[in-house]
This record gives structure tokens, sequence and C-alpha cells, in this order.
């Protein structure tokens, strides 16, 4: 005779009488893995990088043929929030770079040719 459900419907019994099953096909089925966060902020983490070498590539054509003018980028508007330092400025003169999170090495590079990091919000 055909007698419905006899070892249960789905997934049950895997603690029980599907135990073998389950940590032979299924091994880490059970069980909790990491930390909790209870106040967890979104969007904390979201940090877009660019590297020194590209800078350059944001700045206006009229920015660039005036030697005498200093260009100031604002990254955050152009949607990059950290600036990385790899690479070099391939232009040796001073820029303004408004950004949210700079690294060291960036940092020192840009001052270096005569130009400031200023941290903004």
């Amino acid at each position: 005779k055909h007698r419905k459900h006899p070892s249960g419907r789905g997934k049950a019994g895997g603690q029980h009488h599907h135990r073998i099953m389950f940590d032979k096909f299924h091994p880490g089925y059970f069980g909790k893995v990491g930390m909790r966060t209870f106040h967890k902020v979104p969007g904390e983490s979201f940090k877009p990088t660019i590297g020194l070498e590209s800078i350059w590539g944001l700045v206006p054509k009229e920015m660039l043929e005036d030697e005498k003018l200093v260009p100031v980028v604002d990254l955050p508007k152009l949607g990059y929030f950290k600036l990385l330092g790899n690479g070099s400025l391939r232009l040796k003169r001073p820029i303004v770079i408004k950004t949210r999170w700079v690294s060291k090495a960036a940092e020192k590079k840009v001052n270096r040719l005569g130009g400031r990091v200023i941290l903004s919000e």
C-alpha cells in the first residue's frame, strides 16, 4: 500500500532519522557561521576608489592647457570616495584633490609635487 509520507515531508528528519544523508551529501547544512551585526548601517562600507594615475583624466582640457592654473578635482562629485596611491601623476605639476578618504602613499605623492589633498564629507 502507499502510506502517504512514511519518513516525513520535505527535509524532515535532517537532524534525526535522515542525519546520515545530510552529513554525507550536504555537509555544513546545519549550524551558524560568522558574527551577527546588531546595528548594521547600510552603505557604510561603500567606498569606490581611484588611483593617482587616473586623476589627470578627470581634469577638463582647458585646465590642462593653462600651466598657471592649479586644477581642483572633487572626487565625491565624480563618484569616487577614496584616493589610492598606485601609479604616479603623469603631469608633474601641482593639483588640489578633494576626497573623503586618502591613502598615505597618495597624499605623499601629491604633496611632493606641491599639490594638496583636502578631506571633505
